[in-house]
């Protein structure tokens, strides 16, 4: 597929991972529309400080309205459902907030999308939605399990997908991206709630050390996204994105620690340890249907990856709450 000229839209463009896709869409010829939630400030999320942010068609809506969805969603050919609430510790206090968005917002995408015949969706999983591996490398055919509020909304919103793909031929493919890390990504997520306690404090506080976890730079999970979006073959199909390769959250201390040069003491902090049963303790990716279906595979390591996050985040700590436990 060529990008040159296809019209294309990303929800949740404003947030992590879509404001990066927005901006590679972009760099690839594509005309790109970015639906940003509504806020009374006005605020377009990391889209504000974007290099991209004058090539960018930003919209202001809200998944959860089919109407302004469906005006959002006219005359393009390709979207990126990235539009989500995400955060696991607060899937615990408003579950029913999940609900709305994850599950009613991806229904209102595939039903507007049935509508106007949009030529491809790309919906956003999530590694969670398999909770603790019943054995790894974990293909996409292991068992999805609902171990937080949000995973379980996460499992309806892949199911729903697959339901307007069998039932109406929605043409949908289901990208399951495993823990995306790198510049721009919020303090609730371990590998910058690392790094920026390391920056500023003299100890790191964490919940659990021993959870294993499959870390990809962001980079890596957009070309997933865009070779996704290219491949016939992959419509129908859920596709995992992930290096493969697994560490427990000590183990990426400790890499940070190493890339810093400095000395950390690392405590635990309670209130920042899931519900026994909701911890997922193990995650790790087969990656060989991405590899063979749409040639995807991860380019940037680990190691590499959480330099070029160190030194986003150092130029950067002005956007963070130091010292805070962020959910």
């Amino acid at each position: 597929m060529s990008w040159s000229g296809r019209k294309v839209l990303v929800t949740g463009a404003g947030g992590f991972i879509g404001s990066h896709l927005a901006e590679r869409l972009v760099e690839l010829g594509a005309h790109t529309r970015a639906l940003v939630r509504y806020n009374s400030a006005g605020s377009w999320g990391w889209l504000d400080s974007s290099p991209r942010r004058g090539e960018l068609d930003v919209v202001l809506g809200d998944v959860r309205d089919i109407e302004s969805l469906r005006k959002s969603m006219r005359d393009v050919e390709v979207v990126f459902h990235l539009a989500a609430l995400i955060a696991i510790p607060y899937s615990y206090e408003a579950p029913r907030s999940y609900l709305h968005t994850n599950v009613e917002g991806t229904l209102n995408v595939l039903q507007a999308a049935r509508e106007l015949g949009t030529s491809r969706i790309v919906h956003t999983s999530t590694s969670e939605v398999y909770g603790t591996a019943l054995y790894v490398p974990i293909d996409e055919g292991h068992p999805l399990q609902g171990q937080s509020p949000y995973s379980a909304s996460k499992i309806a919103a892949d199911k729903m997908a697959e339901a307007f793909y069998r039932s109406f031929a929605v043409p949908v493919v289901t990208v399951r991206p495993f823990n995306t890390f790198g510049p721009r990504q919020s303090a609730r997520a371990v590998i910058p709630t690392i790094i920026t306690q390391a920056l500023t404090q003299p100890e790191v506080k964490l919940g659990s050390l021993t959870p294993l976890r499959d870390f990809n730079f962001v980079a890596d999970t957009v070309d997933g996204f865009v070779r996704c979006a290219e491949t016939d073959a992959a419509l129908g199909r859920v596709v995992n994105i992930g290096s493969g390769r697994e560490v427990t959250v000590r183990e990426v201390v400790d890499l940070v620690v190493k890339l810093l040069g400095r000395d950390i003491v690392v405590a635990t902090d309670a209130i920042r340890i899931r519900p026994e049963k909701s911890e997922v303790d193990r995650l790790c990716a087969n990656n060989q249907l991405a590899s063979e279906l749409v040639g995807w595979k991860p380019q940037t390591t680990l190691e590499t990856g959480l330099s070029r996050t160190i030194e986003w985040l150092s130029q950067n700590l002005g956007r963070y709450k130091e010292g805070r436990y962020v959910v």
